[in-house]
Parts: C-alpha cells; sequence; structure tokens
C-alpha cells in the first residue's frame, strides 16, 4: 500500500468523524513531509531507520509507513476503516445524494481551515465532486482569520492556477460574507462581483431581537450579490450547544425567493440548520436550497449525506437544489442575480 495514500485516508476519516484537531494534523503533516521527498527515499529512510529524524514524522505515523510499504494495510487504518469508514449513520436522501455535482459552501486554511486549498480541491475531485465552491470568511470574522480584500485577491490567482491543472473538476470562487448589523455584506463590492459564488451568514449578535434580525436577513438577501444564505439560524446542536436566532421566516424566505437567494441545508453534525420546521417553510416559500457541509476539512467534505436526508424528509424538490446542477448552471444563475448590481456600478 503507499504510505502517503495511508497517512492521507487516516486523516480523512478522522476528520469525517470530527476528531480532535490536533490528531488529525499529525498526519496531514507526515503526509505532506513525505510527499515532498524524492522517489526512494520514503523506503530508504525506512531500512535505515531514520524516518522518524524526519520533522513532522513521529512513532505513530512512522508505523503506519513501515506497514503500508511492507505490504499491509496498516493496523491503525485497519481499525479507523472499522469504526468510521462505514457509511455515514443516515437514513434516506440518496437518491438525492446521487444527484449531487457540487458544494457551495467550503472552508480552507487560508481562514479557519485546516487544510490548504489543494487539499480541498483533490478531496472534493476524489469525491465524485465536478465543482466545488472555495468560500473562506470575510474580514471582520478576525477569529477565524476573514481574508481582506488583498488575500482575496491573491486567493482568486491562486484558484486560476490551480483550476489549470484539475480539468474537468472545477474550483469556483467564493466567500462566507459576514452580513452586518445593518444587513450589509462584509467586502467590497467589486470585489464580490469578481466571485462565483456568495455565501451570506450571521456570525454576530445571533440573540440580536426578532424584528432587528429579520430586516438584517432580508436585507442580505436581497443584496444582488448575495447568492445563498448560510445556516440561517446559527444554532449548534451538539456540546453546549447554542440557540436559534429569531426572525420572521416567512419574510425571511420570501425574501429569499423574491430575489433568487438559496436557502442552505447545512450538513455540519452540530448545526443541521435550518431546523426541520423551517425548512418546511423555506420549501412552501418556493426558495431554491443548497446542500452544503460548510467543510473545514477534506474529511468533512463527506457531509453531505446529512443535508440530502434532512432535504427528502422535508420535501426539498431536487430541482429546486443548486448543488445538483452543473458548473456552468450554477454560474448562469448567479450571473444573472448580479445584474442589478453591474448595472448600478459605475
Amino acid at each position: 500500500m503507499d504510505p502517503v495514500a495511508a497517512l492521507d485516508r487516516i486523516a480523512f476519516l478522522l476528520e469525517r468523524s470530527l476528531a480532535p484537531t490536533y490528531r488529525v494534523r499529525a498526519f496531514r503533516t507526515a503526509s505532506r513531509v513525505l510527499s515532498s521527498l524524492p522517489a526512494g527515499e520514503i523506503s530508504a529512510r525506512t531500512r535505515d531507520g531514520t524516518l522518524e529524524s524526519l520533522k513532522g514524522v513521529g512513532p505513530k505515523t512512522a508505523l503506519v509507513v513501515r506497514e503500508a510499504l511492507d505490504g499491509e494495510v496498516p493496523g491503525y487504518l485497519r481499525n479507523l476503516e472499522e469504526e468510521a469508514g462505514a457509511p455515514l449513520p443516515v437514513e434516506g436522501g440518496e437518491e438525492l445524494l446521487a444527484l449531487q455535482r457540487g458544494d457551495c459552501h467550503t472552508h480552507s486554511d487560508w481562514s479557519d481551515g485546516g487544510s490548504p486549498v489543494e487539499e480541498m480541491g483533490w478531496a472534493a475531485a476524489r469525491l465524485g465532486h465536478e465543482w466545488t465552491v472555495l468560500t473562506d470568511h470575510s474580514p471582520r470574522l478576525t477569529v477565524a482569520r476573514g481574508l481582506s480584500p488583498d488575500r482575496l485577491r491573491e486567493q482568486l490567482d491562486l484558484v486560476a492556477l490551480l483550476n489549470t491543472r484539475w480539468a474537468p473538476f472545477r474550483l469556483l470562487t467564493g466567500i462566507e460574507c459576514d452580513i452586518l448589523d445593518d444587513g450589509s455584506l462584509d467586502q467590497e463590492p467589486e470585489l464580490l462581483e469578481r466571485l462565483d459564488v456568495v455565501v451570506v451568514s450571521v456570525h454576530s449578535k445571533l440573540r440580536m431581537d426578532a424584528r432587528a434580525m429579520t430586516r438584517r436577513l432580508v436585507a442580505a438577501v436581497s443584496d444582488p450579490h448575495a447568492d445563498v444564505l448560510g445556516h440561517c439560524t446559527g444554532r449548534l446542536v451538539t456540546g453546549r450547544g447554542r440557540p436559534e436566532s429569531e426572525f420572521d421566516p416567512g419574510e425571511v424566505f420570501a425574501a429569499c425567493a423574491e430575489a433568487g437567494t438559496a436557502v442552505e441545508i447545512n450538513s455540519r453534525p452540530e448545526r443541521l440548520d435550518p431546523p426541520r420546521r423551517l425548512l418546511r417553510e423555506a420549501v412552501a416559500a418556493g426558495t431554491l436550497f443548497a446542500v452544503d457541509t460548510d467543510a473545514h476539512a477534506p474529511g468533512q467534505l463527506d457531509w453531505q449525506a446529512y443535508g440530502c436526508a434532512r432535504a427528502e424528509e422535508c420535501g426539498v424538490p431536487a430541482e429546486r437544489v443548486v448543488t445538483t446542477w452543473t458548473a456552468e448552471e450554477l454560474l448562469t444563475w448567479t450571473r444573472q442575480g448580479r445584474a442589478p448590481a453591474r448595472a448600478a456600478l459605475p
């Protein structure tokens, strides 16, 4: 077995099961170190016992390498496959999951994700996605290393370069843009205009008065640059949890339907947002939807099954799910939505 592939698979399964970050990092780091070595050096270092002298390779990761080179499935990987390698524990949604072509909400280590852009893109392609949108955070979210305008421009150049190597897979440009207190968006309009997909989300003052939060969300989803409303209630359902933000869902979802802004079905196990009752209201309002993972690591890209199961349970029509569309269909939709913004530019 290829030792780098074994390390990557271990990291993927740990990420998929929300294992502690430090544990994932050990295997991701070892994989990157070994991937950079000249051909034959991994085997040579394994034979002469110098593998662990490499910075980033420890006893556990070195054992994985030795067992892989001996032609075995490493014990750590074998145990992890038994514990975490099975299909996700969800019921339903299989038909919608089979239709998914992409993911509108992912993060890299440019903001608060755990892996480089390249690793996120390769993982999405290996899962069978035709496209994925990179949506690192906007400047105001400093705790998540939100991207300044200059850093976002640098990222756009990187994505353009990577796409020259990845065809037919395509990494689309995007952002998870903070919705500010007054409903305006936390990035320069000219930069938002350049992006393929803009996810807009609330990350601050989640306990705002319901009337003020309703005005805030309606203003954001009505902005011509907004394409997807991310995790609309902001709730967390695991650990200590976090209650839902309060707003008028009828008014917000009606605004989404009128503006053509999709409502995200966030697949993260600790979010599963919106709740079922609100998801059904969005269906009745006639909105579009995006089944997204909000992945912060490659293994989390596999979480769409959670969102698809909830979508099916709540009667979401597959034809209204933008993540089932081709990249060109998706881009036609976002460009049409930007027409009023383009007309307003000098």
